[in-house]
């Protein structure tokens, strides 16, 4: 990846979120210095997700959560050059964050966007998507938060769909597709280009406290 213009650090420390490495909850308002709703967005990549709904939904707060820190130092230099002031990008493995660090019933909106499938056995501990991750969403989502999950893996979505399957906290909801829709990642936005098939699916928090543990 080309890095272009990157700012310096200290233009980029309001963007970049840093944790506990303990096992502590976080306080979204200590965060954003509000109560607006949360989105998180795992696996955001180059950030376009993260930088046109942050702009589009000012009343939203947007959490990224990225393994590679390239990619947060990139996204965050899009975000400061926009004085986006609703979105912090975290470099950590979501697994945990989403199972140890994010409050329960606290998010609104959970985005899966072109997970990689890890298809080698001996790469699979490095999937996302894993029983335990969809147990996690479920947990951090508010009673009737979403799970937006896409792929352009045929196999790899349908495996997606048998975990969430066993999650009883989650049931499938139609996902509309909208007129003029160019996507809401680069993945994704190639990809139609080039006439590849997108699959999506989406999914309803209903299980209530009991369920989220």
């Amino acid at each position: 990846m080309r890095r272009s213009r990157r700012l310096p650090l200290e233009a980029l420390a309001p963007y970049l979120l840093e944790l506990p490495a303990e096992a502590r909850p976080v306080v979204w308002h200590g965060i954003f210095g509000n109560d607006h709703p949360i989105e998180i967005e795992v696996g955001f990549g180059k950030g376009l997700f993260l930088l046109e709904n942050s702009q589009a939904r000012p009343n939203v707060n947007f959490l990224g959560i990225e393994i590679e820190r390239k990619y947060q130092l990139f996204t965050a230099t899009r975000l400061a050059k926009r004085n986006l002031t609703n979105v912090r990008v975290l470099c950590a493995d979501a697994r945990r964050v989403l199972a140890e660090q994010v409050p329960a019933a606290s998010v609104q909106a959970v985005h899966v966007y072109f997970p990689d499938p890890w298809w080698k056995h001996r790469h699979q501990k490095r999937r996302v998507f894993t029983p335990a991750f969809a147990a996690a969403c479920a947990r951090v989502l508010l009673p009737s938060g979403l799970l937006y999950l896409i792929s352009d893996v045929e196999a790899y979505y349908q495996v997606m769909r048998e975990t969430v399957a066993r999650e009883t906290a989650l049931i499938e909801e139609p996902w509309l597709e909208v007129t003029g829709d160019e996507g809401r990642t680069n993945f994704e936005r190639k990809y139609r280009r080039e006439g590849r098939p997108i699959y999506r699916v989406l999914y309803r928090q209903v299980g209530g406290p009991d369920a989220r543990r």
